[in-house]
């Protein structure tokens, strides 16, 4: 027979190690809550007040292989470059929801757009939209088309674009598009419609 204060000892210690299960479980939810709350990394800017305006998102579409043009309503800023950086954020904003047609990496963001010379745009985006963007020769060429066309028809006089990576120059946006020279608006648009009689 075995002895009383064993049979307590085995129960307190099944007990105990129950009691750690399920510990380690909520603390494991918590971890991955906490997580997926700090992914989004993008740091929270003022929204833009003010009336609405018409402009078209050029959308790039992975299935299909093309950019199509979206009408949206968006309130933006009267000067030029402030009114540059919106409508990117607008596109991004399209391209990290869950229905999206172009899927970014969460976190990617466009931190600045700089409007240098007549008609030379800078696009100047963060380290996560190029280091955890899908590769692939077409989703890298459909990601650069569709800002550069969106700029190009909401902004007037922008025939050229450069696109940054955390403030310096990169050779590839994920290994195909080249970011290393400057993009010819009109080239561009030249290609986004080559895309579309394709199909």
């Amino acid at each position: 027979m075995i002895p009383r204060h064993l049979l307590i000892g085995v129960a307190v210690m099944a007990l105990v190690a129950a009691a750690m299960g399920i510990y380690v479980l909520r603390m494991r939810r918590s971890m991955q809550q906490s997580a997926s709350a700090a992914e989004d990394t993008r740091p929270l800017a003022p929204p833009v007040s003010g009336p609405t305006e018409k402009v078209t998102l050029w959308i790039a579409d992975d299935d299909a292989g093309v950019l199509r043009p979206q009408g949206a309503d968006i309130p933006l800023p009267s000067g030029r470059q402030e009114r540059a950086q919106e409508l990117l954020q607008a596109l991004l904003g399209i391209y990290l929801g869950k229905a999206s047609p172009h899927a970014l990496p969460s976190g990617a963001d466009v931190r600045d757009v700089y409007l240098v010379d007549p008609g030379l745009a800078v696009i100047d985006t963060n380290a996560t939209f190029a280091d955890a963007h899908r590769s692939g020769v077409l989703v890298e060429e459909l990601t650069v088309a569709s800002m550069i066309q969106t700029l190009a028809s909401n902004v007037p006089g922008i025939n050229r674009v450069k696109i940054l990576v955390d403030g310096k120059s990169r050779e590839t946006l994920a290994g195909h598009a080249d970011l290393s020279n400057i993009y010819d608006v009109a080239a561009v648009a030249r290609t986004v419609e080559a895309l579309q009689q394709a199909q």
